[in-house]
């Protein structure tokens, strides 16, 4: 007998709803247009560590909510938040409307598309 998706994956399906969703190469499009847009890695430190996007300021899901204030206190700043597939930034990124930033967007396929499309990583 199938199983419907995991307790996690309601939840992720639930946040994408209210997420706006966007690729790695349309984050790298609006990047070398010069758009004015924070990449927000909110992988784990260990994850951070192995690699990221070039540019990105990390701030991992466990504290992404109790920091971004002071990282960015604007709520109309343009916020791209990628992980390791696009589930936890999904999350992270619905979290954050709550919190009234208007402008976030959770980039799907996370670092493993980015990596895979030669994008830029430090």
């Amino acid at each position: 007998m199938s199983q419907g998706p995991s307790r996690f994956q309601q939840l992720v399906n639930e946040a994408k709803k209210s997420v706006r969703e966007c690729t790695p190469q349309d984050v790298q499009a609006r990047r070398d247009r010069g758009d004015a847009l924070q990449l927000i890695d909110v992988r784990e430190e260990s994850e951070w560590a192995k690699g990221h996007a070039a540019g990105a300021l990390h701030l991992g899901k466990g504290v992404i909510e109790r920091d971004i204030e002071k990282q960015i206190p604007d709520l109309d700043a343009e916020l791209v938040l990628y992980c390791g597939g696009g589930s936890r930034s999904a999350l992270a990124a619905a979290a954050l409307q709550q919190m009234g930033y208007r402008n976030v967007l959770s980039m799907a396929g996370g670092f493993k598309d980015w990596k895979a499309a030669g994008l830029p990583i430090e």
